[in-house]
């Protein structure tokens, strides 16, 4: 009786720790999802306009549903995903349009990605109980309760927080391209607005060319086009297009581009400016980086080089003295 006892409990727990996790989380999500509202509106009123950061029209979605390019197999996982989060949650997410422009500078513009997201955050905790409440029953019979409450809770937790780790390194290795890529594609820029192309063809032209060296790069500015093309405000693209890539630096270009047409100065000077300027931050960080290689080294150093150095230099002279002492 005690042996089932134990086996109901271990079953129980799991499940209410399920239970309950999911409800502590409904109420954070619903409590952050309300803050972005109040934040979202308060940011309205102040600017007066309806074109904010992070924000994308009819237009423009239809614009990035063209450009995904994913496979039979990706998609029939996102929508396996995006059943699971319509199940639990309901067929639609409250805060799209504020968790859009993650999966944007992520590089993914699959339909619904978000859905299938929240779906595999809450499908992995939920897997993770299923399969450690079986090898709790058949293997780690002789687990204590303390150790199994542990493991349930930092294994959920791990495993609610997994898609988001993923999203993440993602997304950084993404910046790391597209900052490698900004260099050739400002070089290119100048080159095609001081040859006498217009802004808009010169964005076309160079996101061509950089196809295939730097295809993330190339893309966003291929989507920026399709959005000029289609007769979406330069402003708002390029706002677009720096919310896609995540980066100051490409803030930092809409926004001098911006300026330049609402003050009429010249477009080619100005690039021309701004690739020399971040050419020099470039450089800058390349010397930041070397500074601070000799410390990155200093316990590869210690940990793997001097203890052999150390064996090689003095075991001779250790065996020596050890024959010495050993004659004696």
């Amino acid at each position: 009786m005690l042996f089932l006892n134990e086996n109901l409990l271990i079953i129980i727990f799991p499940i209410a720790f399920f239970l309950i996790f999911l409800f502590v989380w409904g109420i954070i999500r619903f409590v952050n999802i309300r803050n972005e509202k109040k934040k979202l509106i308060k940011k309205i009123q102040q600017s007066g306009y309806d074109q904010y950061e992070g924000e994308y029209d009819d237009q423009s979605e239809t614009l990035i549903a063209k450009k995904d390019t994913s496979g039979r197999g990706s998609k029939l996982l996102s929508s396996f995903f995006s059943s699971v989060n319509t199940i639990f949650i309901g067929k639609k997410v409250d805060d799209l349009d504020v968790v859009r422009g993650k999966f944007l500078r992520a590089g993914l513009y699959q339909k619904n990605i978000e859905t299938a997201f929240w779906g595999a955050k809450i499908l992995f905790p939920f897997l993770f109980l299923v399969g450690f409440t079986l090898l709790r029953m058949t293997v780690y019979i002789t687990l204590t309760t303390y150790y199994t409450a542990g493991i349930v809770v930092l294994g959920s937790l791990l495993a609610f927080y997994l898609p988001d780790i993923w999203l993440k390194q993602i997304t950084d290795k993404r910046k790391e391209r597209v900052l490698k890529a900004l260099p050739d594609c400002m070089d290119l820029l100048v080159v095609c607005v001081e040859a006498g192309m217009g802004l808009d063809s010169a964005i076309k032209r160079v996101g061509d060319e950089l196809n295939l060296s730097y295809p993330d790069l190339s893309g966003e500015l291929n989507l920026l086009n399709l959005e000029l093309r289609a007769g979406k405000q330069r402003k708002a693209a390029l706002n677009n297009f720096a919310m896609r890539t995540g980066l100051s630096e490409t803030k930092s270009l809409a926004t001098l581009i911006i300026q330049t047409d609402k003050f009429g100065t010249s477009v080619a000077v100005a690039l021309k400016v701004f690739s020399e300027s971040f050419r020099t931050q470039r450089f800058q960080r390349a010397e930041e980086k070397a500074a601070k290689l000799p410390v990155s080294i200093l316990f590869p150093l210690l940990v793997f080089i001097f203890p052999v150095l150390f064996v090689v230099i003095l075991g001779p002279a250790a065996i020596n003295i050890f024959h010495m002492f050993s004659k004696m």
